[in-house]
């Protein structure tokens, strides 16, 4: 490794490093639960474990939407990070979340977003999110994000 920001080549590694980076650099990620569960090569794979204190409607038991755009977010970032090859700053220019169905409470939140595209200043993603079908996603989404090192 050059330096601490560059993810090693390791696939068992790089994912130790992306995890680490959810729960020490992120303090917001580690309070919502979330979990890397799996990554590629500008790919990543994050859980929302279903909890209580994240319902949004206590008469439906869902999820609010804010911890799934987090959810959405978060994993989007990851992948822009994956693609990289490094964790660098990055900010987000524009996230667009389709919501497609209600999400069931009580299950597991699963998030599936890649990097798609990257340039000079720019990263293009695209997610999914679904609860055990990817076939049967919950929300879908696109999102920019702007690399702000030089």
């Amino acid at each position: 490794m050059s330096d601490d920001f560059t993810l090693p080549e390791d696939k068992a590694e790089r994912m130790e490093r992306c995890a680490i980076f959810y729960t020490d650099v992120v303090p917001h990620n580690h309070a919502l639960g979330l979990r890397l569960v799996d990554i590629r090569a500008a790919e990543a794979t994050v859980e929302l474990p279903y909890a209580e204190n994240l319902v949004g409607n206590p008469e439906t038991g869902v999820i609010a939407g804010g911890a799934v755009t987090t959810l959405i977010d978060a994993t989007c970032g990851t992948a822009v990070f994956l693609r990289l090859g490094r964790f660098a700053p990055l900010v987000t220019l524009d996230l667009r979340i389709d919501y497609l169905r209600p999400a069931r409470p009580g299950i597991v939140l699963t998030c599936v977003a890649e990097c798609y595209r990257l340039t000079r200043q720019v990263a293009f993603v695209r997610a999914f999110v679904h609860q055990g079908d990817p076939g049967h996603p919950v929300a879908s989404a696109q999102g920019t994000f702007m690399r702000t090192e030089e």
